[in-house]
């Protein structure tokens, strides 16, 4: 395996060689891009693993390679919570993925893209790729696992499958199994790609891709990041500017989803998107496991859950079961009004929760009193 600085920015590339799936299929080459900050201590134990949401990338804060901002400045970075003075930061850009790491947009090995061939992937197949990059950078033990959203998932899966690997965990605004709630709305997002004629069954590469698809796909999800009270007071009944909805005009809050449907099909590829959304569909750390609170329960790292309070898509509850299921993990919530995006926006809050975990474990001291979740730390920040 081996580790070059081919991708642009301060991405490296890292070949990870054949991973063999959990369905049985195999990627018989795969590649993950990376990011890190900071310096790895002679002792390889500063080392913090950072995994983005959905649409995310690797690029988590800025640095001297690439100025420009990332999606968690604030929590990463020098000063941060995530203190890179301190820490040594890795974030790969997710299996799958259309930055850099091996896709359904990457070579196959006959030269061409992967397209409809690009095998399923699972969530843990996910982590079995990270797991070979850590491998890489020869780091045999995370001080921190952190993850947000679709991030939490693999955070929890890092700690499930990998439990020697891990010695703190932080899961925000996630859950430890896909609901029927999320599946649904998974569902409807994959229709819209498929629906769109320039899909082509997933072999679009080398003409127009499916723009219009992907970008319905974007605004079903978006409506589920944001909350319902807020959508209502910032847009209310408003035509977008002097639009008629009468003679066919907008609301501004179809204005607002367009715009954001048009964003991300510009910077984000629909072949990816399928396949991310079939890896959240997967997404169980019960399976085969004996269930989910079994599973929960073989964690051993020290563990922070941070929900979000008018989270709709990952509901506080999620987040309250896998505190409750494991031994001596933190439940705090967030207080937002923007819902799911709240991991994102509040960022003050966030960072403090992840300030106060990261402060009350420094130098391995454990704080904690042993019991059930609800006797422990869990009011929310108003």
């Amino acid at each position: 395996m081996r580790s070059k600085p081919t991708c642009p920015g301060g991405r490296h590339l890292c070949d990870i060689g054949p991973l063999r799936l959990e369905n049985g299929d195999a990627l018989p080459q795969a590649h993950l891009a990376y990011e890190t900050w900071g310096t790895l201590n002679d002792e390889r134990s500063n080392a913090v693993l950072v995994l983005h949401a959905l649409t995310g990338d690797s690029h988590v804060t800025s640095s001297s390679h690439d100025p420009t901002p990332g999606w968690w400045e604030g929590i990463v970075g020098e000063g941060s919570p995530i203190d890179t003075r301190e820490h040594f930061v890795v974030a790969a850009n997710i299996l799958g993925g259309c930055q850099g790491s091996t896709g359904p947009s990457s070579p196959a090995p006959d030269g061409t893209p992967w397209g409809s061939r690009f095998p399923l992937i699972s969530t843990r197949d996910q982590v079995h790729a990270e797991a070979r990059l850590a491998d890489a950078l020869g780091i045999d033990r995370w001080s921190l696992v952190i993850g947000a959203s679709m991030g939490g998932h693999r955070a929890l899966e890092w700690a499930i499958t990998y439990p020697q690997r891990v010695e703190r965990l932080i899961v925000v605004a996630s859950g430890a199994q896909t609901t029927a709630d999320q599946a649904a709305w998974i569902h409807s997002q994959l229709g819209a790609i498929r629906l769109d004629p320039l899909w082509k069954g997933g072999d679009y590469y080398g003409g127009p891709p499916p723009a219009q698809g992907l970008g319905l796909a974007r605004q079903i999800a978006h409506t589920t990041y944001r909350s319902a009270p807020e959508l209502q007071e910032r847009f209310g009944r408003f035509p977008q500017h002097e639009e008629d909805v009468l003679e066919g005009g907008r609301l501004a809050i179809q204005s607002y989803l367009d715009h954001h449907g048009v964003k991300l099909a510009n910077r984000f590829d629909a072949g990816s998107y399928v396949a991310l959304c079939h890896a959240m569909l997967t997404h169980d750390v019960g399976r085969d496991r004996g269930g989910i609170a079994h599973a929960l329960r073989s964690v051993t790292a020290r563990t922070l859950v941070i929900a979000v309070d008018s989270d709709r898509l990952f509901h506080p509850n999620e987040l309250w079961n896998i505190a409750d299921n494991v031994r001596g993990a933190f439940y705090r919530e967030v207080h937002s009004d923007h819902g799911h995006d709240g991991f994102l926006i509040e960022r003050d809050q966030v960072a403090r929760l992840i300030r106060e975990f990261i402060d009350r474990y420094r130098g391995g001291h454990e704080e904690y009193e042993p019991g059930s979740a609800s006797n422990r730390w869990v009011q929310s920040i108003q």
